[in-house]
């Protein structure tokens, strides 16, 4: 639709710069998300069951703390060792001063390298959510009459964990990946700050700053309307989680 024009950079419309930035918004928090809740959530549950390493027992102070620490500050710690002191990685930005976008492989690979430390802080910050929220979940269903019938049954405890307990304890996760879809941009915009990504948080950020009100508005649509289709789409995969669920008559 029409978002109307920026203030603060016209005669450019609002879609023509949103357009632009949100593909890199989109590469990197949609992918940080889904890699942050199925590490949070497998790691989860195997702390939660009986059977598992004490070693994966143990780490469960370690992701209440990276949980309690802002991600700009894992970004800030991550940039001064990994990119100033060790110079693994680039400093910041999306790709490297002077190149131009295309669509070869070396221009991919150099956002790819630009892209991992965004990733890395995003993903060690929000993983601890996951956990525990997992954990919680599947101390809650190991107490339920249908786990205890699958143990009489003698069922293996490969089966027991995954198709008992994993499958049930999974339904609430399910829904707030859903609701962590609506602070992927809100949520980013320290971050992509912090490491000068050129993603939509930025240019959100940069919007507030210069009080360009129909950018605001527009972004805040977008994000809008992309909480109402992940809803959705979640709403769509929940019977195949959980059969109980069903839409027909």
């Amino acid at each position: 639709g029409d978002l109307g024009y920026s203030i603060a950079n016209y005669p450019k419309t609002v879609w023509e710069l949103v357009r632009s930035a949100l593909p890199w918004t989109l590469g990197l928090l949609a992918v940080t998300t889904i890699v942050a809740f199925v590490l949070g959530t497998v790691l989860g549950a195997m702390m939660a069951w009986p059977k598992s390493s004490p070693f994966v027992k143990h780490i469960l102070p370690s992701f209440l703390v990276l949980g309690a620490i802002p991600a700009y500050l894992v970004a800030l710690i991550l940039i001064y060792f990994i990119s100033y002191r060790w110079q693994w990685l680039p400093l910041a930005g999306g790709y490297a001063l002077g190149t131009v976008p295309n669509m070869s492989v070396g221009f991919a690979l150099d956002v790819l390298k630009h892209s991992l430390l965004p990733a890395l802080a995003i993903v060690l910050t929000t993983m601890g959510g996951w956990v525990i929220g997992m954990r919680g979940m599947m101390v809650t269903v190991q107490g339920e009459d249908y786990m205890t019938f699958g143990e009489a049954k003698g069922l293996k405890d490969g089966r027991l964990f995954n198709r008992y307990g994993v499958r049930n304890a999974i339904l609430p996760q399910v829904t707030g990946l859903a609701l962590a879809f609506s602070t992927l941009v809100s949520g980013s915009v320290l971050v992509e700050l912090v490491f000068q990504y050129p993603g939509v948080g930025t240019l959100l950020a940069r919007a507030i700053s210069q009080l360009d009100y129909w950018m605001i508005y527009g972004i805040n649509l977008i994000i809008i309307v992309s909480i109402a289709i992940a809803m959705f789409i979640m709403d769509m995969i929940y019977p195949l989680l959980d059969p109980r669920i069903s839409y027909e008559k």
